[in-house]
């Protein structure tokens, strides 16, 4: 056997751990920010939130932002509204996609969102 394809695990290893960021376009970071400027925290909201994001944003678990945790949220918050929506919506590290809430609308997201990280005061 080649040397060379001993190190083939570890190279895909590797590449697996790269960044995925992505190029958003900016349509799409437009229509993302009217769906955050129009977001609002409702009873519903609140159930759908309290029935899935609840899970991991209390306690941290996973490596989630606590909610209202400013230092977590910061960092996140300053790559945009549709940074956020976009790892909200594919999952992110440990959270799954649509982060356990299978019947909410992006509106919901951006209002679980806002509350979370604080910025809807």
């Amino acid at each position: 056997m080649k040397p060379e394809l001993l190190l083939l695990p570890f190279g895909l290893a590797i590449a697996g751990c790269a960044d995925k960021s992505v190029d958003i376009p900016n349509a799409e970071i437009e229509a993302v920010q009217l769906v955050f400027d129009s977001a609002e925290q409702t009873p519903a909201v609140m159930e759908k939130w309290s029935r899935s994001c609840v899970l991991c944003h209390v306690n941290g678990e996973g490596g989630a932002p606590k909610m209202g945790d400013v230092a977590a949220w910061g960092p996140r918050m300053a790559q945009g509204n549709a940074w956020l929506m976009s790892h909200t919506l594919e999952g992110f590290n440990r959270m799954p996609p649509l982060g356990y809430c299978m019947d909410c609308e992006e509106e919901d997201y951006a209002a679980m969102i806002k509350m979370m990280a604080g910025a809807d005061e």
